[in-house]
């Protein structure tokens, strides 16, 4: 039997070190994708790629199920696509109860992450810090939409003026008008 073995990031960001070593060591090709887990196997080249280089007797292994999907669902989407093409991925070779519960504390820990982050974002805020991105309308440009929109101007021809979208200056003109502390 012949590893094929599929390294799976969401982002260019994201580091494929840890999955390389674990399966480089062991496997004849190793396939390398950066793409969303959501996808379905059609519409994921690189793992397409490695299945074709995967015979009969051969298996397509990852370091961890979590790289198959992003979550339980999408895992098993992909996986039960690969058992109906007849590839045996992982140490499976049918869905199994092992798998499926794999799946699911992949799926577990991605909302652990989510509520632990959404926490932190939180208790941040809470002691003066504000995360996330800096707003786009400033003080100046606040007053700026305002009085182009009382002269009569359209949205389109304000968002162009001042430099944004127009969702942004649909949103400062739908907005209470911020009052100073």
């Amino acid at each position: 039997m012949t590893l094929i073995g599929l390294v799976r990031v969401s982002t260019d960001k994201q580091n494929t070190r840890r999955q390389h070593d674990a399966l480089d060591p062991i496997c004849w090709k190793v396939f390398e994708e950066k793409i969303s887990g959501t996808l379905a196997t059609e519409n994921r080249p690189i793992l397409l790629e490695a299945l074709s280089h995967v015979r009969p007797a051969d298996m397509l292994t990852i370091q961890e199920v979590d790289r198959l999907g992003r979550n339980l669902l999408e895992g098993l989407i992909v996986l039960n696509d690969l058992f109906q093409r007849g590839i045996a991925a992982g140490e499976h070779s049918q869905r199994s109860l092992i798998l499926d519960i794999a799946l699911a504390l992949s799926e577990d820990r991605h909302r652990d992450i989510a509520r632990k982050t959404k926490n932190g974002l939180e208790a941040a805020r809470r002691r003066g810090h504000v995360g996330g991105r800096r707003p786009v309308v400033d003080d100046d440009k606040h007053a700026a939409i305002l009085a182009r929109r009382a002269r009569g101007e359209s949205i389109r021809t304000i968002a162009t003026a001042v430099g944004v979208s127009i969702g942004v200056v649909h949103k400062t003109l739908t907005q209470p008008t911020p009052t100073p502390d």
